[in-house]
């Protein structure tokens, strides 16, 4: 956590965002599950900070549909259906539509395609893209979260347009949230999770909406097939 010294607001603002990272964290870990109940107080006390910045961050949470407020009980970790996975799944699907649309039309960027910070933030992408496959390949769903967040993120800031990139960023958070307590169960995710981020990206580069597309609607298809089948028991 931040010091204390320097400006106040802005050291509150750091740990607020702080906070909510590390809370979001614990949620996609598994580690705080759907349906916890828990106080201000009780994580106030667990991260040895004041109450203020904590409250502020389960509030920024909530908005984010990751935690449910209760008035008289504290917050509650929001509980995802499988029906709640599928309208993500639908939502998420139609933003990144969105994104292609804005490539098809020529407007995914200001600069020119062999702009240098344009191939690098390119070449960036694709790391981040090589490493979410290594760990999808390895099952490892905890590594995976953070490099197929951080790769989304990456991905639709080189589109051009913030809103809908923090958008997509939001129901990819909710969609792994929904998803972790059922994939959880398994002893064994090798096989499991999509891998498929490099082709995506080269699909991308090429300008082959209709690959790119296809990379799209069979991760959501599978995705989806998954979590109702692990859903189902």
């Amino acid at each position: 956590m931040p010091g204390t010294g320097g400006n106040g607001s802005v050291t509150r603002s750091t740990l607020r965002q702080q906070l909510a990272d590390a809370l979001r964290d614990e949620v996609l870990a598994g580690r705080l599950q759907a349906g916890r109940e828990f106080t201000v107080k009780e994580i106030a006390e667990q991260y040895g900070v004041s109450a203020t910045p904590v409250r502020e961050a389960l509030v920024d949470l909530s908005a984010q549909g990751l935690l449910e407020a209760d008035q008289h009980r504290g917050f509650r970790v929001h509980e995802y259906s499988v029906e709640d996975y599928r309208r993500i799944i639908e939502a998420r699907a139609l933003v990144i539509d969105g994104m292609f649309q804005v490539l098809a039309a020529g407007r995914a960027s200001h600069r020119a395609p062999d702009d240098p910070r344009v191939q690098a933030a390119v070449a960036g992408v694709r790391r981040r893209a090589e490493e979410a496959q290594r760990a999808a390949t390895a099952g490892d769903l905890t590594v995976l979260i953070g490099y197929d967040l951080r790769f989304w993120r990456e991905l639709g800031a080189l589109f051009g347009n913030p809103y809908l990139a923090d958008f997509l960023h939001r129901l990819r958070v909710q969609s792994w949230v929904c998803a972790v307590q059922h994939l959880r169960r398994l002893d064994d995710l090798r096989g499991h999770l999509w891998s498929r981020h490099t082709e995506l990206v080269d699909a991308l580069t090429r300008r082959d909406l209709p690959t790119a597309r296809s990379v799209i609607a069979a991760h959501d298809a599978d995705s989806l097939a998954l979590i109702e089948r692990l859903a189902a028991g």
